[in-house]
């Protein structure tokens, strides 16, 4: 029988304060919650491993690291309303309700947001508001936002989504070039009303269904 608390530990100390890691409400979010729980049973064994864990449909649970430091990048603070998009079964945005004042956790895929809204209601998740919806959307309703995590690699951010950032947001997320490219975490700031970004470092994260640029016309 794995020993999950044992494993969450060595997660903490082996992945990520050798990578950078080092905010300390993250590394306590991350060394209490149950990452395991967030898995179907049949994959809780590899809950804690240095990789992606794929959760079926072209889904998949981010590498610890690359969340943490993503999450980290965004500076969380406990006054922030935070918006996850891809939310999958809801383990990034446990991770940040711990760290603001409120998350909206979208999700396309009907049965992982299924599963995120009842893994929440299991672990009495405060301030989590589950969204069944577009990604690409991202959540308009609760706009805007002080942090946006896009949980997964994209080609490109959707201008819908950063202009739901409030001013002074913050979002972080994979982009990723051509195919078979690593992608590069960016951090994007809003500031005076326009978004500009910067790369962080590279991450091999898999892409999220959707988000496809528009077609490039030639002539």
């Amino acid at each position: 029988m794995t020993d999950f608390a044992l494993a969450r530990r060595n997660m903490v100390e082996g992945q990520l304060r050798p990578n950078k890691v080092t905010n300390a409400a993250l590394l306590t979010a991350v060394g209490e919650l149950p990452r395991e729980r967030f898995l179907p049973e049949a994959l809780r064994s590899v809950a804690y491993a240095d990789d992606d864990v794929p959760l079926g449909g072209g889904r998949y649970l981010m590498e610890p690291m690359v969340l943490a430091r993503l999450i980290q990048t965004l500076q969380p603070q406990p006054g922030d309303r935070a918006l996850v998009v891809g939310a999958g079964r809801g383990y990034g945005a446990a991770l940040l309700a711990r760290l603001v004042k409120t998350v909206t956790a979208v999700e396309s895929d009907q049965g992982l947001s299924a599963a995120a809204a009842q893994i929440g209601k299991e672990l009495a998740l405060d301030g989590v508001h589950w969204v069944a919806g577009s990604l690409e959307q991202g959540g308009p309703g609760s706009a805007p936002y002080d942090v946006v995590l896009i949980e997964g690699a994209v080609r490109q951010i959707p201008q819908v989504i950063l202009d739901q950032m409030a001013e002074g947001g913050r979002l972080a997320a994979i982009v990723s070039g051509a195919p078979g490219a690593m992608g590069v975490a960016q951090i994007f700031v809003k500031d005076g009303g326009v978004t500009s970004g910067r790369p962080l470092f590279d991450a091999g994260t898999p892409l999220l269904p959707g988000f496809t640029p528009p077609p490039r016309f030639t002539f």
